[in-house]
């Protein structure tokens, strides 16, 4: 099928980091027959990042082009414990479990990818059948010199740490995945360059035309050194609400807003390189990071809300003022009980006894407020100064008054009325 040179360069160039083999990959976006693009995913976890949607732009691009994805849920190998690669197992999930991530998972995944161009496999739908003879027919032509070319492996190898069993086995399940769908394109980060050749080489055994594979960057987080992860905290969320994302958008480092510009949005590169170049000559980098900023949101959201974002930026960061949509506490003193209120979201139901304790304070209202996740975290925000009542940090005790304002962090915010009913 004809493609402009412009979408060329758009699918080869932008946000490619490596495609086995280009020549290949080339050649076969010229066939009139559809390519089947594999992408697959773990359902251990419910929750897509940005980092994640730099190859699921990639796959957009292709369908946009007549191209159909093939998405992959991992539901079986989550149900038995998928090794990380690091030594460690992800824990064993629940049949039920792993379908209510997979639903989760696909919500977020169908806000980048087109859905009526997709086609939804369980892993489990093959693997399920699998016995041991299956097995030992699949490892049979493979070595363990083979496996340890994969460079994590090889570095646990050299430094005498454990490798188990189980962990051999998984590129090679994910190799057969692409025998069954028949894939002919893999994408994947390029962490996952080693998994994407073994598919290459297992359907070629097979008999079948070998896949390409086609290698996404690597996106840094919002810390501006490590790859985006929920785990260390560093990730924008593809479901965070749109104040959230403009937020820790707008906490990127400067060096990130080409990168992302580049990997996250649609603007012409010509346009992103005039940004570089002004900000090279000395202009002021806030102003491309808030379209950064809105742009994210309104990939994910729509542009209505990308303003109220930004606006409830301004009027809570910039301005330092609380939100009008800031959530109430309801309090009453709570009489011959030394030290506590009775805290209640909604007014005439304070019955909970909660210590003046800040720390106490923010954990009980984890919950139903987001506040902090456990004492822990409670105990470091107040150390940090990230706590403040009506505009002072806040210290080991918290002090209540009617119409109060409490800040955690940069964008969570409550008022504290006083209930005497």
């Amino acid at each position: 099928m004809a493609i402009s040179q412009e979408d060329l360069r758009t699918v080869m160039d932008r946000g490619v980091a490596e495609i086995i083999d280009r020549n290949e990959f080339r050649k076969l976006l010229d066939r009139d027959k559809p390519l089947r693009l594999k992408m697959g995913f773990d359902p251990s976890s419910p929750d897509i990042h940005l980092g994640h949607t730099v190859g699921l732009r990639k796959l957009r691009q292709l369908q946009e082009l007549g191209h159909k994805v093939m998405l992959i849920v991992g539901d079986w190998t989550a149900q038995i414990g998928d090794p990380s690669g690091v030594s460690a197992t992800r824990p064993v999930l629940t049949h039920e479990q792993v379908q209510e991530n997979a639903q989760t998972y696909m919500t977020q995944f169908f806000k980048v990818v087109d859905r009526d161009r997709t086609e939804v496999f369980w892993q489990s739908e093959w693997f399920g059948k699998f016995d041991l003879a299956d097995v030992v027919r699949l490892t049979g032509p493979f070595t363990v010199a083979q496996m340890l070319a994969r460079e994590d492996f090889r570095r646990r190898w050299d430094a005498n740490r454990p490798i188990a069993i189980t962990e051999l086995l998984y590129p090679l399940l994910q190799a057969y995945d692409s025998v069954v769908v028949e894939s002919d394109v893999e994408f994947g980060g390029t962490d996952q360059k080693f998994n994407l050749l073994m598919g290459r080489e297992l359907q070629e055994m097979r008999g079948q035309r070998p896949q390409q594979c086609f290698m996404v960057p690597i996106l840094v987080g919002t810390d501006g050194v490590q790859k985006m992860s929920k785990s260390l905290g560093n990730y924008i969320g593809v479901d965070d609400a749109p104040e959230e994302q403009y937020g820790k958008a707008l906490s990127l480092p400067d060096d990130l807003i080409i990168p992302y510009f580049n990997l996250l949005s649609d603007l012409p590169t010509a346009e992103i390189d005039d940004m570089s170049s002004a900000m090279e000559g000395g202009a002021n980098p806030m102003e491309f990071k808030k379209r950064l900023a809105r742009e994210i949101v309104a990939t994910f959201w729509s542009e209505e809300d990308a303003a109220a974002a930004q606006a409830h930026f301004e009027q809570t960061v910039q301005r330092g003022e609380a939100p009008d949509e800031a959530p109430t506490l309801w309090f009453a003193r709570s009489d011959g009980v030394s030290g506590a209120v009775a805290v209640s979201s909604e007014q005439g139901g304070a019955k909970t006894l909660v210590s003046l304790s800040t720390v106490e304070f923010l954990y009980h209202h984890h919950a139903e407020l987001g506040l902090s996740q456990s004492r822990t975290a409670a105990k470091r925000l107040v150390s940090q100064g990230a706590v403040e009542v009506d505009g002072q940090p806040a210290g080991d005790t918290l002090s209540l008054r009617d119409g109060s304002v409490v800040r955690v962090g940069k964008r969570r915010y409550l008022r504290l009325l006083e209930d005497r009913s």
